[in-house]
């Protein structure tokens, strides 16, 4: 059964309800909005954060996979170049990107750095000897989830990016307020954000909508996006009891 053009706005406000779950509601990601956190509590975040950033081109890579649909890999494969980078330098968005001396390197290139502006080495954020097991076992259930799942499902879970402006524009916001120890130009990766997250949650909710038309269908990518909250809440669960006592 196809469901109406009322049913699609109604799943699409389903979808968009899903922000009442979504982690800048978690009491950690309050309390660094709020400037409570220390520096090693920054730290730490930043270190186990990596682990995430550094799984969604493999993620994103698992959807390209699956995916029969010719049009919707031409668009979807730039979310890798904007986290990877390319061979020759390049990647991210036109207009705030992450530059480095003029050349656009990637989101895990600028996460690298963001590490370095709050004191951490680029060795230890890439070996993630700083990653707590249970930020591990959710990435790698993300990744999972992606590469087994039919992949519609799987771009269903990645509408978190629905919500992540104001995230980004208040988590910068908060870092340029409170952490004004932190070198301006680490902050590079939220900037960016900015403008990569409202493009790619329009092409994915346009893949949704356009290919979810029945109400399982509809039922599995609401289920889809309810576990990538679920996923993103874990890991601030797993960082907020590791950065207790720092």
């Amino acid at each position: 059964m196809t469901l109406t053009a009322t049913a699609t706005d109604e799943f699409v406000a389903a979808l968009r309800e899903q922000s009442r779950r979504y982690h800048d509601r978690h009491p950690f990601s309050r309390r660094m909005n709020d400037g409570e956190l220390g520096r090693e509590q920054i730290r730490c975040w930043v270190a186990n954060r990596f682990a995430y950033q550094a799984a969604i081109p493999r993620k994103d890579a698992a959807i390209l996979a699956n995916c029969p649909d010719r049009e919707v890999r031409r668009r979807w494969i730039r979310r890798i170049h904007d986290h990877d980078g390319t061979a020759d330098g390049e990647g991210g968005v036109e207009a705030g990107g992450i530059e480095a001396g003029g050349i656009e390197a990637g989101g895990i290139e600028a996460w690298l750095r963001l590490g370095g502006a709050v004191g951490l080495g680029r060795e230890e954020m890439e070996d993630q000897r700083h990653v707590v097991p249970g930020v591990r076992f959710a990435v790698d259930a993300y990744v999972t989830f992606a590469r087994t799942r039919p992949w519609v499902e799987a771009v269903a879970s990645s509408l978190t990016e629905l919500f992540a402006p104001d995230l980004m524009a208040e988590r910068l916001a908060a870092f340029e307020r409170h952490y004004t120890w932190i070198d301006p130009q680490g902050l590079a990766y939220f900037r960016a954000r900015l403008t990569q997250a409202p493009r790619d949650s329009a092409h994915a909710l346009e893949v949704v909508t356009e290919h979810c038309r029945t109400p399982e269908t509809r039922a599995a990518a609401l289920a889809a996006l309810s576990f990538k909250c679920d996923v993103l809440w874990s890991m601030l669960d797993a960082i907020d009891h590791a950065c207790a006592d720092r």
